[in-house]
């Protein structure tokens, strides 16, 4: 078991829902949450800077008053992320909104910083770190996060490339903190492999796309829905970071995805209004191939849960020699 900060333990399931840029709000965020598994989103996701602030009330509240009506069955706590990128000119701001609301989990990506840490930790905030690679994982740590995020291939978004089963394995020879997992998880068959391997959590982002709270356009959810695994293309060419994205819609966009342009990585911006690649240009990872359906987060996580446990008691009663 590895050791566990106390905002992930005794979590219903042990789930973590990725921050989904542009597309998780959040209404979305407090349905994960009451649903039983970590509900999180990018604090860039809130246009201005001032809304952040209305939505971390609004979310703190929402779930302030779920927990005391059911004292019995809480929910699982929040997490904002952010990007630890040179060009986000907002960082300072809503890390400052962070620790005035106390956000009991902050995911930070592109760059491990400790004042960022600290910043987390001086209110009891655990902090972590989105990583592809061993190398990065360990800087992570080092730096003062408490844990990481195995970004590993097929996962949505800025993925990595390395197989979960190499990345993971390398983390556990060094490393006994809290681990999430992510690429290509959407069942929760997928959710008990992912313990298998040795990680504490499973990360899922693409799924929780086509949900109906998810604020994504209604053309991009069906396209999961319709989509599999051949349907994604890596490609740096939209933000100058490699990560996944639906083939078809890079054909709408007037490219073809079998012959993409290589970006400059140092194109890479995330400041400012920075969005409309993401709003043209659909992220996703190579898990949708489970998605039949666009259903409600709590149907969906229902499913999940119903999955895990047929998926354990299915490998229970296997023999083995």
């Amino acid at each position: 078991m590895s050791r566990l900060p106390g905002a992930l333990n005794h979590l219903p399931l042990p789930i973590i829902g990725s921050p989904l840029f542009i597309i998780s709000n959040p209404k979305l965020v407090i349905a994960q949450c009451i649903a039983g598994v970590v509900g999180s989103m990018p604090a860039l996701n809130a246009r201005p800077a001032e809304q952040l602030e209305e939505w971390l009330i609004e979310i703190t509240e929402a779930l302030a008053a779920y927990n005391n009506a059911n004292p019995d069955k809480p929910a699982a706590p929040f997490a904002i992320n952010q990007i630890v990128h040179k060009s986000n000119d907002r960082l300072e701001h809503d890390m400052q909104m962070c620790v005035k609301y106390k956000v009991p989990i902050i995911i930070t990506s592109l760059g491990a910083r400790e004042d960022i840490n600290a910043a987390a930790h001086s209110y009891g905030g655990v902090v972590l770190h989105d990583i592809i690679n061993n190398k990065h994982a360990r800087k992570a740590i080092e730096k003062g996060a408490d844990g990481l995020i195995a970004v590993a291939a097929g996962a949505g978004g800025h993925a990595g490339v390395k197989s979960p089963f190499a990345l993971i394995q390398e983390i556990r020879q060094w490393f006994d903190g809290p681990v999430a997992l992510s690429g290509s998880i959407s069942t929760g068959s997928a959710v008990l492999a992912a313990q298998a391997m040795g990680a504490d959590f499973a990360y899922i982002g693409s799924a929780f796309i086509a949900t109906e709270e998810a604020r994504a356009a209604d053309a991009y959810k069906q396209s999961i829905v319709d989509s599999n695994s051949d349907d994604i293309v890596y490609s740096n060419l939209f933000t100058g970071v490699h990560g996944n994205y639906l083939a078809p819609s890079i054909r709408n966009a007037g490219m073809d995805p079998d012959n993409l342009e290589v970006s400059d990585p140092s194109k890479m911006n995330f400041g400012g209004d920075k969005s409309k690649a993401w709003k043209d240009i659909w992220g996703c990872g190579q898990g949708i191939g489970a998605i039949t359906k666009v259903q409600s987060t709590a149907d969906y996580v229902a499913q999940l849960k119903r999955e895990y446990q047929e998926a354990r008691s299915k490998l229970m009663q296997r023999k083995y020699a």
